[in-house]
C-alpha cells in the first residue's frame, strides 16, 4: 500500500512541475498558442480565402436533379433537406506540374426525424473524386473549380515545357471539355 501511495504522490509532484518547465507563468503561453493560431497571409498577388469563388456540383440521386452552385468560404446553401457549406477552397498555381482543385465541404442531411447529421466534412478533389467522397444514397457533391488569383510567377519558377501538354489534356480526357463522356452500347 505504501508504494502505491509513494507512486502517486511521484505523479503528482510530476505533473505539478510540467508546467513550471516551459515557463512560471500561464499569460505567455496562451500568447505563444495565440500567435501559433493566426493564420498564415498569403503572398502578396494571392486571392485572399474570402474572396475566393467554388463552384460545387450537387447531385440528387432520387430525381436525378443535378444543379451548381457558386459559393464562399463561409457560405452555405440549403436545398430541401440537405445544407452544403464550403469552408474553404484551393487550387495549386499554374507552374505546379500536378493541378489539383479542392474544396473543404461540410455536408448536412435532414432526418426524418426533423433533427440535422453530419454526413461528410472535408476535402474534395475535382481530379481525384476517389480520394475523398461524399458517402450518401441520395446526395453527391463535388468541386468543379475555384477561383482564385497566383502571384506572378518568378522567372527562377521556370516554364513548362512542351512535354507537359500532353498531360493536361490527359486530365480532362475527353478533348477539354468538362462533359462526363456518355456511355453508348457495344454492340
Amino acid at each position: 500500500m505504501s508504494w502505491r501511495a509513494a507512486a502517486i504522490l511521484s505523479l503528482g509532484l510530476l505533473a505539478a512541475g510540467c508546467d513550471r518547465v516551459s515557463g512560471s507563468k500561464d499569460q505567455p503561453q496562451a500568447n505563444d498558442a495565440a500567435q501559433a493560431a493566426k493564420p498564415v497571409p498569403p503572398p502578396p498577388g494571392t486571392t485572399p480565402m474570402n474572396q475566393r469563388v467554388a463552384v460545387l456540383g450537387i447531385l440528387n440521386k432520387r430525381n436525378g436533379i443535378a444543379r451548381d452552385i457558386a459559393l464562399r468560404p463561409g457560405q452555405a446553401v440549403k436545398i430541401k433537406d440537405l445544407i452544403v457549406r464550403l469552408r474553404a477552397c484551393e487550387k495549386t498555381p499554374p507552374w505546379e506540374f500536378d493541378q489539383l482543385t479542392g474544396a473543404f465541404v461540410q455536408v448536412d442531411v435532414q432526418q426524418p426525424e426533423g433533427n440535422w447529421n453530419r454526413v461528410f466534412s472535408g476535402w474534395l478533389y475535382k481530379e481525384s473524386p476517389s480520394l475523398n467522397v461524399v458517402e450518401h444514397p441520395v446526395y453527391d457533391v463535388w468541386p468543379k473549380s475555384c477561383t482564385m488569383n497566383f502571384p506572378a510567377a518568378t522567372e527562377e519558377a521556370g516554364s513548362l515545357d512542351d512535354d507537359s501538354k500532353p498531360s493536361s489534356d490527359r486530365q480532362s480526357g475527353n478533348g477539354g471539355t468538362d462533359a462526363e463522356p456518355s456511355a453508348s452500347p457495344s454492340n
